[in-house]
């Protein structure tokens, strides 16, 4: 039971800390910086929509105002929308606005596939219904492509927690700037395993149909694009703005879709498992590894709590890990403001585990299209086409 305690305490040091160390001393002492300067190119943005009727002028305006010269077409896909969105895109006469109306749902990735048949720009910029590109961002973005040993470039992801409780606060918070921090070192040191999905740009001449159904098409364009011999990096100086579920069930459920997400791309894309892929130690350290934690935190309380029946110190570690997941959980149910507040990135915790568990379940047993295993609801569910950043596709 003793070797059992370690081997998981190691393994969950190695996940969460270990493996962000050894990205961060890699970063800080072996760089690789890419160029970035002035970048012209004419430019194709794709978004694919799912109901957007709410949403979708607004965005169409917003994206045909992202530097002019260099945007020569918005292509915008309608995924089979029954609110009203093919209507209004039928009404918008805008010049270079491109749209295709889809008459049944295929998912996110069949729509993309659509958009990169029609678009013709030699940068492809896919962007999602909700995200802001702020001033400037595209242009920085561009110019990372300066460099032609880049292939995929991604912008730096703010997320608006305006209503947010206090756990889902904590998974776009704290959460989300933890796993920035890795993929800004990852991108340092090499390329990011995922990006953003909401706001990435590829060069037109690598990029790659998505497989059928596939959830996470920000993590394979950015992997399938690697696989090529070229980089994929992040500009933090490219902001877009963003807003995830404001409550934590919400957020439950899109972690459940990301997470199975992980599964179905290993088994649509094997050889990202294989030492052949150039960042398989990150994919396997950033990835797999966190799908494997949740049995190692359980392994782990239950080999203290064996333990403790013989000895006072191990009782005490037990203890401490009871208490520390018993308050996560019940900051989930009870409103108590300061406990609340105090227990929320240890809920955040308990839901992101509880999710990458519950994921792997979704992807063994769902019937029919695994994309279709979360719709979301409410105030940011305009567009029904989940979006991961990352992602991530975390």
């Amino acid at each position: 039971m003793r070797s059992l305690f370690w081997l998981s305490l190691a393994v969950i040091g190695y996940t969460y800390i270990g493996y962000p160390a050894i990205m961060f001393l890699l970063a800080r002492f072996y760089p690789r910086p890419w160029k970035r300067d002035a970048f012209v190119a004419p430019v194709s943005i794709v978004m694919a929509v799912h109901n957007g009727v709410s949403k979708i002028r607004a965005q169409i305006e917003h994206l045909l105002s992202l530097a002019p010269d260099l945007v020569t077409e918005v292509v915008v896909i309608s995924d089979g929308s029954t609110d009203g969105t093919a209507e209004v895109l039928e009404l918008c006469h805008e010049p270079r606005l491109r749209t295709i109306v889809l008459s049944e749902q295929g998912g996110k990735a069949a729509a993309l596939n659509h958009g990169i048949s029609a678009a013709s720009g030699e940068i492809l910029l896919f962007i999602d219904i909700r995200p802001q590109v702020q001033e400037g961002a595209l242009t920085k973005l561009l110019s990372n492509f300066a460099d032609p040993a880049v292939g995929c470039v991604a912008g730096e992801l703010l997320l608006n927690a305006d209503g947010h409780d206090a756990a889902a606060s904590a998974v776009s918070g704290v959460y989300w700037r933890y796993e920035q921090w890795i993929r800004n070192c990852e991108a340092a040191w090499d390329s990011p395993v995922g990006v953003y999905g909401g706001f990435y740009a590829v060069r037109r001449s690598i990029v790659q149909p998505f497989p059928a159904g596939i959830i996470l098409d920000d993590m394979f364009q950015p992997l399938s694009i690697i696989g090529q011999g070229y980089r994929s990096v992040l500009d933090r100086s490219a902001l877009v703005l963003d807003t995830w579920p404001a409550k934590v069930s919400g957020e439950f459920q899109r972690k459940i879709r990301t997470l199975a997400g992980n599964y179905q791309l290993f088994s649509l894309a094997p050889w990202t498992l294989t030492p052949s892929n150039r960042v398989f130690f990150q994919l396997v350290s950033h990835k797999l590894m966190r799908l494997l934690v949740p049995y190692f935190f359980l392994l782990l309380i239950l080999s203290a709590t064996v333990l403790g029946a013989g000895s006072l110190g191990w009782r005490f570690v037990a203890l401490i890990q009871w208490a520390f997941w018993i308050a996560a959980a019940l900051a989930l149910r009870v409103r108590l403001p300061l406990i609340h507040r105090i227990a929320s990135p240890a809920s955040a915790l308990l839901v992101l585990n509880a999710a990458a568990v519950a994921g792997l379940y979704k992807f063994m047993f769902t019937r029919g299209p695994l994309w279709k295993i979360w719709l979301p609801k409410g105030r940011i569910a305009d567009s029904a086409i989940p979006l991961e950043t990352g992602r991530e596709s975390a």
